[in-house]
Formats: C-alpha cells, sequence, structure tokens
C-alpha cells in the first residue's frame, strides 16, 4: 500500500499482544558516538510536567549525539531505546538584566509572560516596547506584545507594528494613520530604538545598534548552536511520521518530499524542547507481497537480494507483475467470449493471493521470506537515508497494525453510531454527523465541514477492512504506546480528504487526543527522472547530483586540489541541492524537478549556502586567531553600517525558528539563511580582516564567527551537513 494513500501506525494490540510473527528485533546499531542519557519514559496525560534534564554549561555547544544507533522495527524496541535530548539550560532574566547595567541600562526589563528576552534578543525589544506603548494606547501589553512583528526586508525597520492589525482597535474603527502619529508622538525616547518612524498606519521601530550588537554577538558567541530555539516543548512529547515507502516499489517524488520535510520537521522540535519519535510507516503488508514471494520464488536471486534489496526487489515485482497482466488479459479474452464477467485473472495471480492468505494465517516458512525482504529492504533505507541526515526512531508499517486495533475501532464506530451498512458495505456518511450550531443547536455549524467529507467506505462487502479503519485502529494504538501530545502525518495535498476523514472520525469516536493530531501537506514534483532513467529510487537521485557537482567542483582545478574528502563533498553538496531546491518555497507548492538548475552555484541554491559556509570558514581559518581571543574581542568597534546590518539580521534568527514552528515551513529558514549570506557576503569587500589592525581584526572576526554559527545551525536544522572545505 502507498503511504502517500494511508496514514498508519506502529505499534502493538490495543488489547492484547500482537501475534508474535509481527514483532521483530530490537534495531541494528550503527555508531557509537556518544549520547546524553535520559529517561525515556514518555510524559503523562495533559497537561504533562517538563522533564528534567541535566545542565548544559552555556560556554559549550550542545552536546552531539547520534540518532542513528536508534533503528528500531517495533514500538517496543523503540520505546525501549529512545532517548530524549534535553533542552539546555535557560539563562536567568537577572543575569539578562545584570548584561544590560553593563550597558548603561539600568531599568530591570519588564517582562511579558509569554515572551522569551534571554533567549530571544528581539523579545527584549518587543518587551519594551509593549509596555511603554500600553499606557499610550490605553491596550493591554498583550495585544501590543504579540503584533509586534519582525520584518523580512531591514530597511522597513526591525520591529513594526500595524494600527489596524490589533483587533481591539480595529473594532472600534477610526483613523488609523492618525493613532499611528499620536502613539509615536507620545514614545519616548530610551537607549533601545531610535523615535518610531510613522508610515501610513505602521510604526516601524529601529533598534539602536550599539545595544543591539552587544546583545546578539555575545549570545551567539556563548550559546553557539543553541541560539535560536526557545523551549517550546518543555519535555512534551510528538510523532512525526514522514517519508513511508512501499518496499519493493520506486521511491518517487511524494516520497522525496514526505522525506525532506519530514527531516525538518522532526528536528524543528526536537531543537525546541519537544520530546522527538521520528517515524516511518512501510508499506511492507497486502497482496502485493503475495505477488513479490511468488515472483522472488521466480525470478529472484539471493546474491542479487543481499547486494541490493530495493532494486533486485522491484525487478522482480516488475517481472511478475508483467506476467500476472497477460494472464489477466488472456483471461479478460476468454471471459469475453463467453458473455461473462470476468472474475478469475489467472494461476499467478490465484497463486500470490495463495501465498498472502497463507501469510496472513501465519504460515512460519512464507513469513520467514517476507520478513527477510522487509528486514533486508529497513538495512538498505537505512543507509540511503543517512546521506540525508535521516534517521528514524522505529521502522513501522501496515505490518503492525493489529487485527484487535482495527476490530475494536471498527466496533466503537458501529456501537457510537458513526458507520452504517449500505448495499453490504460498512461506510460513514460525515453528512449525517454535522455538528449544531452552538449559539442554535437546531441549525448546523456553519464552520463544521463536514457535508464536504462525504462518504468513506470502512469496510467492503466481502468484510475486507480499508486503509481508513486500519489508520483509525492505528492511531488509537499510537496513542496507547507512545502517550503522544502531538502527532504529524507528514503527507501529500493529495491525501487532505483522506487525513480530514480520518482526523473527523477520531474527534466523533470521543478521544480526547483527536485534537492532536495534524496533517503537514505539501504539493507535488513533476518531471522526477535521472540519467537512469524515469523509474526513480532515491539512491539514484543522490549519486547523480553527487556526480553533478563533482564535476562542478573539478571545474576548479586549484581549490579542488585542496579538497581532502572529494567524495564526501561532493556527495554532502550534491544532496544539499536537492534538499533546497524541495524546501525553497512554500509546501503547498509544487515544482519541476531539475538536477541542472539544482546543482548550480549561480542563484539561490544548495551549492550556494554550501559555498557560503566554506567561504567564512576560510576568513577564520586564515586568520589564525584563537577562538579565546575573537569571544573576548570588542565588538563595539562594530560601527559599520555592513557590521550594523549583518547584527540585525543574526538578531532574527530566533524569531524565524519560531516562525517556522507556528507554520512548519522550511522555506522561512531557506529564505533567512539566504538573506543573512547574501549580507555577509556583501561585507567582505568592506570589512577586511587580514589587512585591519588587531582589534578591528578580531571584532570583526567575533563577527563572522557569530555568521558562521549562526548559519551552520540553521543549515543542520534544514538536514544539510555544512561543509568547511570545497
Amino acid at each position: 500500500m502507498n503511504r502517500l494513500l494511508t496514514i498508519g501506525h506502529a505499534g502493538k494490540g490495543l488489547l492484547s499482544q500482537r501475534t508474535n510473527f509481527r514483532c521483530f528485533s530490537a534495531a541494528v546499531a550503527a555508531s557509537s558516538k556518544p549520547y546524553p542519557t535520559t529517561s525515556a519514559t514518555p510524559p503523562s496525560s495533559s497537561p504533562p510536567p517538563a522533564r528534567a534534564h541535566p545542565v548544559f554549561s552555556p560556554n559549550t555547544t550542545r552536546q552531539k549525539y547520534n540518532r542513528f544507533v536508534n533503528m528500531a522495527t517495533t514500538d517496543e524496541a523503540a520505546l525501549a531505546q529512545h532517548i530524549y535530548k534535553p533542552f539546555p539550560e535557560i539563562p536567568s532574566i537577572d543575569a539578562l538584566n545584570e548584561r544590560l547595567t553593563t550597558l548603561g541600562i539600568n531599568d530591570p526589563l519588564p517582562v511579558f509572560p509569554d515572551a522569551n528576552p534571554t533567549l530571544n534578543p528581539i523579545d527584549i525589544y518587543r518587551c519594551f516596547i509593549a509596555h511603554q506603548l500600553a499606557p499610550i494606547t490605553g491596550l493591554v501589553i498583550k495585544e501590543i506584545y504579540e503584533n509586534l512583528n519582525w520584518t523580512k526586508a531591514l530597511e522597513n525597520g526591525d520591529l513594526i507594528l500595524v494600527v489596524p492589525s490589533i483587533v481591539s482597535i480595529r473594532k472600534k474603527g477610526g483613523n488609523y494613520n492618525e493613532l499611528a502619529k499620536e502613539w509615536a508622538a507620545a514614545f519616548p525616547e530610551n537607549p533601545y530604538t531610535l523615535a518610531p518612524v510613522v508610515d501610513g498606519s505602521t510604526l516601524r521601530f529601529f533598534f539602536k545598534t550599539d545595544v543591539l550588537t552587544n546583545l546578539v554577538l555575545p549570545s551567539i558567541l556563548k550559546y553557539k548552536e543553541n541560539y535560536g530555539p526557545i523551549n517550546d516543548g518543555k519535555g512534551r512529547r510528538v510523532i512525526v511520521e514522514f517519508s513511508s515507502p512501499n518496499i519493493a516499489k520506486p521511491f518517487h517524488a511524494g516520497h522525496l518530499r514526505s522525506t525532506i520535510i519530514g527531516g525538518f520537521v522532526a528536528n524543528l522540535h526536537e531543537i525546541c524542547g519537544w520530546d522527538t519519535i521520528r517515524m516511518n510507516y512501510l508499506g511492507d503488508w497486502g497482496k502485493q507481497f503475495g505477488i513479490l514471494s511468488v515472483g522472488f520464488k521466480r525470478f529472484g536471486s539471493e546474491e542479487e537480494l543481499v547486494k541490493d534489496p530495493i532494486h533486485h526487489l522491484f525487478n522482480v515485482y516488475v517481472k511478475i507483475n508483467q506476467i500476472i497482466s497477460e494472464e489477466k488479459e488472456i483471461e479478460k479474452k476468454k471471459a469475453e467470449e463467453k458473455g461473462e464477467k470476468q472474475t478469475y485473472n489467472g494461476p499467478t495471480d490465484d497463486e500470490a493471493r495463495a501465498f498472502f492468505a497463507r501469510m496472513e494465517a501465519g504460515d512460519v516458512e512464507e513469513l520467514a521470506l517476507w520478513k527477510r525482504f522487509r528486514e533486508l529492504s529497513i538495512e538498505k533505507y537505512r543507509d540511503t537515508y543517512a546521506r540525508l541526515n535521516i534517521s528514524y526512531d522505529v521502522y513501522s508499517g501496515e505490518s503492525q497494525v493489529s487485527k484487535e486495533a482495527m476490530d475494536t475501532a471498527s466496533e466503537m464506530m458501529k456501537t457510537k453510531g458513526i458507520s452504517e451498512e449500505s448495499d453490504g458495505a460498512v461506510i460513514v456518511d460525515f453528512a449525517k454527523h454535522v455538528r449544531p450550531d452552538p449559539k442554535d443547536s437546531s441549525k448546523p455549524d456553519p464552520k463544521d465541514n463536514s457535508k464536504k467529507l462525504g462518504k468513506a467506505i470502512v469496510r467492503k462487502r466481502d468484510g475486507t477492512s480499508l486503509y481508513l479503519t486500519r489508520d483509525i485502529g492505528a492511531a488509537m494504538e499510537r496513542y496507547e504506546k507512545y502517550n503522544f501530545d502531538k502527532m504529524i502525518y507528514v503527507v501529500a495535498s493529495q491525501q487532505d480528504l483522506h487525513l480530514q476523514q480520518l482526523f473527523k472520525i477520531l474527534s466523533l469516536l470521543g478521544f480526547e487526543w483527536a485534537d492532536k493530531v495534524q496533517h503537514v501537506n505539501f504539493g507535488m514534483v513533476s518531471g522526477m527522472s535521472t540519467r537512469r532513467g524515469n523509474v526513480v529510487f532515491l539512491d539514484d537521485i543522490l549519486q547523480e547530483a553527487k556526480e553533478r557537482m563533482d564535476g562542478a567542483m573539478k571545474s576548479n582545478a586549484d581549490k579542488y586540489a585542496e579538497v581532502v574528502d572529494k567524495d564526501f563533498v561532493a556527495d554532502t553538496v550534491g544532496r544539499s541541492s536537492v534538499m533546497i531546491k524541495d524546501m525553497s518555497a512554500k509546501r503547498i507548492r509544487g515544482y519541476d524537478f531539475n538536477l541542472e538548475a539544482m546543482t548550480s552555484f549561480e542563484g539561490d541554491t544548495g551549492p550556494y549556502l554550501q559555498y557560503a559556509h566554506t567561504r567564512v570558514c576560510s576568513i577564520l581559518r586564515k586568520a589564525e586567531v584563537p577562538l579565546e581571543q575573537i569571544e573576548n574581542a570588542d565588538i563595539s568597534l562594530l560601527t559599520e553600517a555592513h557590521a550594523t546590518k549583518l547584527v540585525r539580521c543574526l538578531a532574527q534568527y530566533p524569531d524565524v525558528v519560531q516562525q517556522a514552528l507556528k507554520t512548519l515551513e522550511p522555506s522561512n529558514v531557506v529564505t533567512y539563511l539566504f538573506q543573512m549570506t547574501h549580507i555577509l557576503s556583501s561585507s567582505y569587500s568592506v570589512l577586511h580582516v587580514l589587512s585591519a589592525d588587531q582589534e578591528t581584526r578580531d571584532a570583526r572576526l567575533a563577527l563572522y564567527e557569530s555568521a558562521r554559527i549562526v548559519l551552520h545551525s540553521g543549515m543542520e536544522l534544514l538536514g544539510l551537513t555544512p561543509v568547511d572545505r570545497m
């Protein structure tokens, strides 16, 4: 079954143990890098307490760890192996006020409860501006704070307040332009901002750069990759299910997008304090495995299976399907000659059906072959995903959803009157389940879109359960096993209706966690092919991208000679090209797959980002100044326009991360990184390093090191591996 056509789960039986043949051994260890050890106990039900975490020294980077060691193939193994990555210790507001005092600001910063001024420099300014404007406007602080937005174009200000965007003001009406003028005129002189600039009904706030520079750069240099994330999760658990290819079938465009976007979504939650479970729900069950097994017995090669299971099983599947198609056509003609409806598809199809029936009945021999296909495929997938910096806590699949859970889901739908019989099948007619209007219970709620969901079959006439029933049972098992606070399905927009139907049924069933499930959708890719043909496997895509990058790197023989690990760099930059293209625009937008354009160094591409990182690394490397000396530089010397513009941009990174967490749009981060690297690149011709005096040199190196840290962090958040030379 195509994972893009259904959403699933891993888990053992809701009410009883799953039959033994669907339980697999623990994951294979892949590395030995250390990981911080904390409890793997899932958080309690809402509201869950924050997990305790070890104290990280703010002068060190977040501990490195290796997710690739946890590769479970059952929920039991996943829970046993899963280790929560804690959020570093949050600096105190007292420490921040002490820092402000050294900058000549003696008044304690007034803090809004939902603000994060100790982690986000711009929140310092939000808090201050909101508290200043509250008495001027007569508004509550929260209204002002929540409407102070950062700008994507720095010439428009560091923060803006659009007067009519404030709900209470909009309800009152009036002359918004005049209100903006009045508020700006009454805004006091202060050490944080210049006088507000009035632009129609908008107030534009520009930060005083001397204070900003002394807040931003020390924070970045001190907290390093911990600069940016906010502890939004506070130890709560999220399941992110993504990629989910079908065993023995090509890894197509939808799977590629789900993999890249899902990896980002998981990374984002993890750095923001969520206990993140990465799950891959494989298409690993169904009649197609009867077909595949019959094909393997005819055309399979043990040597080829071990060597390359994904490609070999696909080739076997194509061959046996060709035979089934030919036999089906023969039987069709026979039926037509007799004037009968075709009910028989030929001997091979019958053999495949019988094989799968024996699998479902628990035949040890047949299941052993299926299990081998699955395990070898997972081993291969693991290696391929690693090239994309993707790992999973658990490789689950359709085979892991128990019959008990599906039967329980069916019985609950029947008992609660959600499902009904129709022509021998069982359906859910969503039009009959529109909730009443809270203002008038005799009328339907106009906000309820249930009528648009149509009807869904949950059991066919022959008694077979369909994808929707399996997905309901799967979600029930997941909550039982993982006790999640949020569950995200990263699936193509083609399945919007399916997910809406699933979520509606979970709500009708009365599960308190039904509002904790979320669909992250995306548009499709067209024209996806490689030099090897139109049947696309992920390995082929990455290999061709690597070859193209290697060719591009060779065009500069001198620089190419300096690269130590040419194969690694070509592979890393090549996959960066594919991933950045996928994340450059809003998720819902599709795009044309064009490897030539992706692998170009011209324009905003993955290779350009890698080049930007290598260039700043080169400057820092050639300066040969110890990091401790850079971190203690006199950054008050950074007064040039290019320097302050870059500082203002670096200050925005925590806001960018928070915005991405709200929208789950990787394009927010991609756009920001390109903007920042363009500003960084334009600084090199003005803010020279080697020719400057020592104090100026060190200050500029502190600026460049800060930019490198943010660029490195942003690239890793996107799933890229930044390279130092290329």
